[in-house]
């Protein structure tokens, strides 16, 4: 295989490489849709769990609650205002219902928030519920009150609580206490428990999201992301559990564990529970009714002996997927999906941070750590384009080789071989360094598709969101005039297929490139621009060589 097959190959390879990467995933990204409450998500019983403070039979089936109960509830919204976050919460559980993210635009209408949890019928269904389980327990399916319809956190103030009673209560008092702080898409819910009776009490609770799986309108099947679910705890580490393990219940990850989280992924956002650390905990997935799931935790037993107070707390993480969530819970900030070139993504995102923090904006630090990458692989690549630059030089050669041995492969082969060895050239030279660079590029790829950062995130004039492709095609148009450039500078193919194909391949990148991400295709322009100097300067340099090494040997 000569230097000209082998470079194709790498091409069509790498473009396999993409569209197989891109394929493996899932996407589901949020749609804006004005809350309304309905029972269309309540005809769910209370999870099946069996931790105790030594775990022991389910004691969920005690409280589990038929659906002729369940539909007959329907509750009104408590409205919640802080400074990042628009939220509801239901009468009926308690639970979050509603969750607008004020400072990240919905994906197709900019001038509405993103709708995280919302609730209805008709509509894209995702709410977080919790629970005590027990007899006489209140679950997500209780009717409670509160003081107030509405609550707004005002200037100075650092957090808003909104304190909720179950109607109606026995020997043991209950208070479901929801936290929202400034500033923060972290919410904190407790349960508030009082023992007025003569006898011990004991209960657990559970946290769960439920989600359907369904694609909201403007999901793309090109660029997929994954939606599902993620547990993480220390021995195990980040796991995904999809809708199709849950379906079938093949889903393998540690039911029980004494620290981590179980969540919800789609597309730049992540909500998960966040049970205390160093307690005994159970996860659960389940498919229900309909095109509904659930994930969730069960925390451990609660014994309230008489005349005592106890509380039952978590922490809900509801916002976007970043990198510094590790600060929050371990491993939760691997929730920025990179995929499997995670180990390579994270520290060029984090390059990418520190430069933007520096100019300010996304593409100029994607132009900048382009430049520094193609600092760091100056070697390889100088390597690469000077056996490209001899390939070029010595191209003649290989023509009247070619025309000497006609059809006979193998002396052909042994005579360019020979060619190769007088003039010290290595035909592999220049695509080892292709190769190596390849992981780079899909990095960055997942980098810009991944983080949430680059949401909206502006360049220059047109383009106004370097997570989204170039609207008007431009973009792509100058990387593929840049490869033209760049493949001419290249020994030309003395195949008149190969030199076809040759021809054809900047057309075919750049009507692929037209799906990509602007800020990835900023990306390939510059690296072609810097490419075709180097790789310019080196062939001048091989040329001028060998006119003095010619000019010599007469």
């Amino acid at each position: 295989m000569d230097l000209q097959r082998l470079f194709l190959f790498l091409i069509f390879s790498f473009s396999l490489v993409l569209v197989w990467d891109g394929w493996q995933r899932y996407q589901n990204p949020e749609r804006y849709v004005q809350p309304e409450e309905s029972a269309s998500v309540r005809d769910l019983s209370v999870p099946q769990a069996s931790i105790t403070k030594k775990p022991s039979a389910s004691q969920a089936e005690a409280s589990s609650i038929s659906a002729q109960e369940v539909k007959a509830a329907v509750g009104k919204m408590i409205r919640i205002k802080t400074d990042i976050v628009e939220a509801g919460i239901s009468t009926q559980g308690g639970d979050i219902n509603y969750l607008a993210l004020l400072e990240h635009p919905d994906g197709e209408d900019k001038t509405k928030p993103v709708i995280l949890f919302q609730h209805g019928d008709g509509t894209h269904n995702y709410v977080a519920q919790t629970g005590l389980l027990g007899p006489d327990m209140p679950n997500h399916n209780s009717m409670f009150d509160a003081e107030h319809d509405s609550y707004e956190l005002s200037e100075g103030e650092e957090q808003l609580q909104i304190r909720l009673k179950p109607l109606g209560e026995g020997p043991l008092k209950v208070a479901k206490v929801i936290t929202f702080h400034k500033s923060s898409y972290l919410v904190d819910v407790k349960y508030e428990l009082e023992n007025t009776s003569d006898q011990a009490i004991s209960t657990s609770s559970y946290f769960q999201l439920i989600r359907d799986s369904e694609s909201p309108e403007g999901t793309s099947s090109f660029l997929p992301t994954y939606t599902g679910a993620a547990v993480y705890t220390e021995q195990e580490k980040f796991q995904k559990v999809d809708y199709s393990s849950m379906e079938d219940s093949s889903a393998d990850y540690p039911k029980q564990a004494d620290d981590g989280w179980i969540g919800m992924l789609q597309h730049y956002f992540v909500t998960a529970w966040l049970p205390k650390e160093n307690t005994p905990r159970e996860y659960f997935t389940r498919k229900l009714d309909g095109d509904m799931y659930a994930v969730g935790v069960v925390q451990e037993e609660q014994v309230v002996e008489p005349g005592q107070k106890a509380v039952i707390s978590s922490r809900l993480y509801a916002g976007p997927a970043q990198n510094r969530l590790d600060d929050i819970a371990p491993g939760l900030g691997l929730t920025v999906d990179y995929g499997w070139l995670t180990i390579v993504a994270t520290p060029l995102f984090w390059l990418m941070t520190l430069l933007h923090e520096w100019v300010g904006n996304w593409g100029v630090a994607i132009i900048l750590l382009t430049c520094i990458i193609k600092l760091f692989f100056f070697p390889l690549s100088a390597a690469s384009y000077r056996s490209m630059a001899k390939m070029r030089v010595v191209a003649p050669k290989l023509e009247k080789i070619k025309k000497q041995y006609g059809d006979d492969r193998e002396q052909l082969n042994r005579a360019m071989m020979d060619l190769y060895k007088t003039e010290k050239i290595n035909p592999l030279g220049g695509c080892l360094p292709i190769l190596i660079q390849i992981p780079v590029f899909i990095a960055l790829y997942w980098s810009i598709l991944a983080s949430v950062e680059m949401r909206y995130a502006p360049f220059v004039g047109w383009i106004t969101d370097l997570s989204a492709a170039d609207p008007y095609y431009i973009l792509p148009v100058v990387m593929g005039l840049s490869m033209v450039v760049q493949m001419r500078l290249n020994p030309k193919p003395t195949d008149p297929i190969q030199a076809k194909v040759m021809q054809i391949m900047p057309i075919a990148f750049s009507v692929m490139f037209f799906f990509f991400p602007a800020g990835l295709v900023l990306y390939s322009i510059v690296n072609n621009l810097l490419s075709i100097a180097q790789q310019w300067h080196i062939t001048r340099a091989a040329e001028a060589a060998e006119k003095i090494s010619a000019a010599t040997r007469r």
